[in-house]
């Protein structure tokens, strides 16, 4: 028999742990024609702004060893354009919506949770931090605790009480346990990790930077062992706090090991790019790697692996 893939997060109930991450699949109409997108967890929309923004000039894609580099600019039809054509096409698809923000102020964050909290559908709002603070020349939110929190704050505060918040951290800093303690302590119902790394690669054609804003995130497999850290240290810091596991995700496998580690839902991005049922796939594969354990629940493996040795020991076949 499968296992039971149902997941509970507070109050809200998804059929399936694996959900999009922001940005692999815009609002989820690039995905329709390959996946049902009302059968997985639910579809994690590009970050939206208040404003419509054009985003970076191309190139915004670099692909390197086991990853790719973005710098996609955030673009999108701000918070009117999503609100009157994404989300009602997510909706009418039977899909759950998580909402990723973006601004680049604490108020502007504030108002995108209040606009959201208006429209009926909204499943939960994933914070993006990695946007710089106009207030600190720049500095991206997720890089300091006491700045993440007041945006959390403000999110929080503008929210609609049964919409959770989730706020999404950057593996850009020493130590990730604060960040998340202080976006916990500000309001939020739970975490994503992680975001993307910085990067950037230089054309030996060109002998110029491969993309147009010159750095970009970097996702995809090779940073999947950092996510899995992130997770774990976080999960070991805040047992009761809800994740998201993201980072290179590729394989039923690969969201096994995040869920291990401590996340509750694990999000697939990258492998998108080049595999657009790959949400599907990797909840099949899950379900296989569940069953080949003898797991009958989903939940019954979240944080397993900070279990002691000897109590794992005692389930017959499980081994990664």
């Amino acid at each position: 028999m499968p296992a039971d893939l149902r997941t509970r997060i507070g109050h809200i109930d998804l059929p399936s742990p694996i959900l999009t991450a922001s940005g692999c699949a815009g609002s989820g109409r690039e995905l329709a024609q390959f996946t049902d997108v009302a059968r997985i967890g639910a579809v994690t929309t590009k970050s939206v702004t208040l404003e419509p923004r054009a985003g970076n000039p191309a190139p915004r894609l670099s692909e390197t060893p086991s990853g790719l580099l973005s710098s996609p600019g955030l673009q999108g039809p701000g918070i009117d354009g999503f609100l009157q054509r994404d989300l009602p096409w997510l909706l009418s698809r039977g899909a759950r919506a998580v909402v990723s923000i973006a601004g680049h102020t604490a108020r502007e964050y504030g108002e995108l949770a209040s606009r959201l909290s208006d429209a009926a559908g909204v499943t939960a709002i994933e914070v993006n931090l990695g946007c710089p603070d106009a207030s600190a020349a720049g500095r991206a939110f997720a890089l300091d605790p006491a700045a993440a929190g007041q945006v959390v704050a403000a999110v929080r505060g503008s929210a609609r009480y049964d919409i959770p918040v989730f706020a999404k951290l950057s593996p850009e800093v020493t130590d990730i346990v604060a960040v998340a303690r202080a976006c916990v302590a500000a309001g939020s119902d739970g975490l994503s990790m992680i975001n993307t790394l910085p990067g950037m690669a230089i054309d030996p054609v060109s002998l110029r930077p491969a993309l147009a804003g010159l750095t970009g995130g970097l996702s995809g497999p090779a940073i999947r062992p950092v996510a899995v850290r992130c997770v774990w240290q976080v999960r070991e810091a805040l047992p009761d706090v809800p994740i998201i596991g993201a980072g290179g995700v590729r394989t039923g496998r690969d969201a096994l090991e995040l869920l291990l580690a401590g996340a509750t839902l694990v999000a697939v991005g990258t492998v998108l790019f080049h595999d657009p049922s790959a949400c599907a796939r990797i909840q099949r594969e899950l379900e296989e790697e569940l069953a080949a354990r003898g797991v009958d629940r989903v939940s019954d493996i979240v944080g397993r692996a900070h279990q002691p040795a000897g109590y794992a020991a005692q389930r017959t076949g499980w081994t990664l």
